[in-house]
């Protein structure tokens, strides 16, 4: 048998990883400045988040939904305080499509409603109502098309409104990231997100802020929304929140009840995603991560704008897009392959910088000056 061939893969082999290196099976250095898509938060084999895994698989590794795991209670009350939503309820999945696609339902079920608002350049996942939601017809199959989703333009005030004023009876929910990953690093104005509060009180719509991977303390607050000061209704997490364990969430504002049967898992929850989860959890409140985030990343923002030939820097702590012109759209190739630092992507020419959020001034100054070298 085969692998399945849906990736273009570099061809580089990762054989060891600490921190914010990581070492190829020729015993290349390289520094990560992507972390596989914003997932490793506190930095790769954290040494307190190995022991914590490592102490649990020796205690139990897993068990189902049908008995108390107390961790996930510690979990749910050690997040609901680091994240200042200690009135929520917590929800665990596996993975950020996962956690879109119990957002999605949850809100349906909550008002009986089947329309969705959704936004241009949006990704939420490829599971059915994520994907359906996510603005690539390149990569909704013709089963997941539907007519209940709208897409409007992002950070357009006046569509959004207009757009209440025709349907708002009918929306069940609002979606939308914060910043955009996978649409080019796209910050929503807190005045739009704002507007979308109000609008769903109004309509009694559910605002879902997918914090997939502008969550978990990257944009300098825990959730990018919170720069708006509005709470969304949900807010749903997965990448940075298990450092590489697959481990996501939704957490679930008070006017929305459970009922057995509303919602299930096999795996989300189990003992080892929850240890994963809470060790996270700590290092990021013990090594104050989430003010790192904010410095390191203003910091870099602020440099990258005193360089040379780059169209637009957009983007808050460290989650950063660098909008390059078509003649430089071999910098991010040349980066990883002359430099060895590892960047993201969006189409067409936009470099995605999503590290770990406990780089230091010293890891950033050597991206800069590898990047000062490409623009001359």
């Amino acid at each position: 048998m085969k692998l399945f061939d849906v990736y273009p893969l570099n061809d580089i082999t990762i054989e060891k990883a600490l921190g914010a290196k990581v070492w190829d099976n020729n015993g290349q250095e390289y520094l990560d400045l992507y972390g596989g898509h914003a997932v490793i938060s506190i930095g790769h084999t954290n040494p307190y988040y190995v022991k914590r895994i490592e102490d649990q698989l020796h205690k139990v590794g897993f068990y189902s939904n049908s008995i108390k795991i107390p961790l996930q209670v510690e979990l749910a009350e050690k997040l609901g305080k680091v994240s200042g939503k200690e009135d929520y309820q917590l929800f665990l999945c596996n993975s950020g499509a996962e956690a879109n696609e119990n957002a999605l339902k949850l809100a349906s079920f909550y008002n009986g409603r089947k329309k969705i608002v959704a936004f241009s350049k949006s990704f939420h996942g490829r599971t059915s109502l994520a994907v359906a939601t996510t603005d690539n017809p390149a990569i909704v199959a013709p089963v997941n098309a539907t007519q209940n989703v709208s897409f409007l333009p992002f950070n357009d005030m006046q569509a959004l409104e207009d757009h209440f004023k025709k349907e708002g009876e009918e929306i069940s929910a609002v979606i939308i990231e914060g910043i955009q990953g996978v649409g080019g690093i796209n910050v929503a104005s807190n005045e739009f997100l704002q507007a979308i509060r109000r609008l769903c009180d109004q309509y009694n719509a559910v605002f879902i802020a997918d914090s997939v991977q502008c969550g978990y303390g990257r944009s300098g607050k825990f959730y990018s929304q919170d720069f708006a000061g509005v709470n969304a209704d949900v807010y749903s997490m997965a990448k940075g929140m298990g450092n590489g364990f697959p481990v996501a969430g939704i957490s679930i504002a008070p006017k929305l009840h459970p009922k057995y049967g509303m919602l299930g898992t096999t795996f989300g929850g189990n003992h080892l995603a929850c240890a994963a989860a809470l060790a996270v959890l700590e290092v990021i409140e013990q090594d104050n991560l989430i003010q790192n985030a904010e410095n390191i990343g203003n910091y870099l923002i602020t440099e990258l704008k005193k360089l040379p030939k780059i169209k637009e820097v957009r983007g808050r702590g460290l989650m950063i897009g660098i909008a390059l012109p078509e003649e430089l759209k071999d910098v991010k190739k040349n980066l990883l392959f002359k430099h060895k630092i590892f960047t993201g992507e969006a189409k067409p020419y936009v470099i995605r910088l999503l590290p770990t959020l406990n780089i230091g001034m010293k890891e950033a100054d050597q991206f800069l000056t590898a990047l000062k070298a490409e623009l001359q």
